[in-house]
């Protein structure tokens, strides 16, 4: 029976019916795999030989009694045949310090889903400079004179931490907008952070889309997540509307763009986000929306990440 690690958020915090990873593990589960839980703080090394505090874990699809979990045992890491790293942002110290020891887990045989040092090397908003062709206006700076130009040359626009998810921290700032300086001052700590600064793209009233890949191909069918009345951040966390739409042409060309690429640098499954004809963010950490597409259209995504798994 094939041992199956997974690193997340508290799992009794989760939402079941909205969430991704709870839908991996239940197909995992599903297939035969014992699970085994951790949470970052759970894995270390110890003299060379990557290791974590593990507990056995039982899923179900349940609103109310999701989880079952066992004791925790200390066990080397490479005794799992996979470990979905699952943890969502900030990617900050300690998210970066478990990527290494999952390095270390990676070196001892595990398959590390997404791979760990691409985690680090993959901001979800930089990566997007990787792809201009397929990206609107955008400029990455701690120089708040920078962001201030910026903003002038495109009259409205869209300001962003490069560390956050779910909308939080984000802005949109136009030439007359009265708080701009004060809105740029705070995100940047005053010139001591980089953010990202992109020109407004209007289509988003239309739904901000999210295309999930496996191995640098589509699923196809995406999730386009429409703002509520009076807001311009259309994540779900923000209270957006998931609407489920087939890929246009333009989602295909973008997906064919840089998939080839983010399977090559082990980003097994991805989360693009894409408004109108433009590609605004790649997401590696976390990515969702599986459960919403899955319920629209009756597919099984997790089922199709775990034929990839299983192919490799």
């Amino acid at each position: 029976m094939p041992n199956l690690g997974v690193v997340m958020d508290p799992i009794a915090s989760i939402k079941p019916a909205k969430d991704t990873t709870l839908a991996m593990l239940l197909e995992a589960q599903r297939r035969g795999y014992t699970l085994t839980y951790f949470e970052i703080s759970d894995l270390a090394v110890r003299d060379g030989q990557s290791v974590g505090r593990g507990r056995s874990l039982r899923v179900a699809d349940d609103a109310i009694d999701w989880f079952t979990l066992g004791e925790a045992t200390v066990a080397p890491l490479r005794e799992l045949d996979v470990m979905l790293m699952r943890k969502d942002p900030p990617v900050d110290t300690a998210f970066l310090y478990a990527t290494h020891v999952l390095t270390r887990a990676e070196a001892e045989g595990v398959h590390v889903v997404n791979r760990p040092s691409s985690l680090r090397n993959w901001n979800e908003k930089i990566a997007i400079s990787g792809f201009p062709q397929c990206t609107a206006p955008t400029l990455i700076s701690m120089r708040m004179t920078d962001v201030q130009a910026f903003i002038d040359e495109h009259q409205d626009t869209i300001l962003k931490p490069l560390d956050g998810m779910g909308g939080a921290g984000i802005f949109r700032v136009s030439t007359n907008d009265p708080n701009r300086g004060s809105i740029v001052e705070t995100l940047t700590d005053n010139g001591r952070r980089a953010i990202m600064a992109q020109k407004f793209i209007p289509a988003v009233t239309d739904g901000d889309k999210r295309i999930l890949l496996i191995d640098g191909e589509p699923v196809d069918v995406c999730l386009a997540r429409i703002p509520k009345a009076g807001e311009t951040r259309a994540n779900l966390a923000a209270g957006g509307r998931g609407e489920g739409r087939p890929l246009s042409e333009r989602d295909r060309w973008i997906a064919a763009e840089v998939g080839p690429t983010l399977r090559d640098n082990g980003l097994r499954f991805v989360g693009l986000d894409v408004i109108g004809d433009y590609l605004t963010e790649i997401n590696v950490t976390s990515p969702t929306c599986v459960r919403e597409l899955d319920a629209q259209f009756g597919i099984n995504i997790a089922g199709l990440l775990f034929d990839a798994i299983e192919a490799a």
